[in-house]
């Protein structure tokens, strides 16, 4: 397995795209190839995927941004695919990303996962992930 940060767009990738995100979320929209070229772009997003061979059997989204106490760095739609789980492919995509935060200068990484992922959480949990005490506010538009 070969853990890769993305830059740009190949068919093989936006088609792991469209295998992988169903899997993530049932109401996820595929975005356009337009829209994840723009984000591979984007100087906050990283986007890192897991490789056997020719094949994408994982995906992860890093957020880097700057506020005025420092760089923050957020964990965003890390997914496996199911015939792959198990195998470390989440934990090592995960690795990476905290290397990546850390060598951005982030002070820690922070992330959500649904609570009925229980394989995620146990992973999270594992890598050292604390449960942070907060409120999580959303404003839906």
């Amino acid at each position: 397995m070969d853990i890769r940060r993305e830059t740009h767009l190949t068919d093989v990738l936006y088609e792991a795209f469209l295998r992988l995100l169903p899997q993530l979320s049932a109401r996820a929209e595929i975005p356009s190839r337009a829209y994840l070229d723009e984000m591979l772009h984007s100087d906050s997003s990283v986007l890192l995927a897991a490789w056997e061979g020719d094949v994408v059997l994982g995906l992860l989204t890093l957020v880097l941004f700057r506020v005025p106490t420092g760089v923050r760095a957020h964990i965003e739609d890390v997914v496996v695919d199911a015939s792959a789980r198990g195998r470390g492919i989440g934990a090592a995509l995960t690795r990476e990303a905290l290397r990546l935060a850390r060598e951005a200068g982030a002070d820690g990484v922070s992330l959500t996962s649904n609570p009925r992922r229980e394989a995620a959480n146990h992973l999270y949990r594992k890598l050292g992930f604390k449960r942070w005490e907060t409120n999580l506010y959303f404003y839906e538009f």
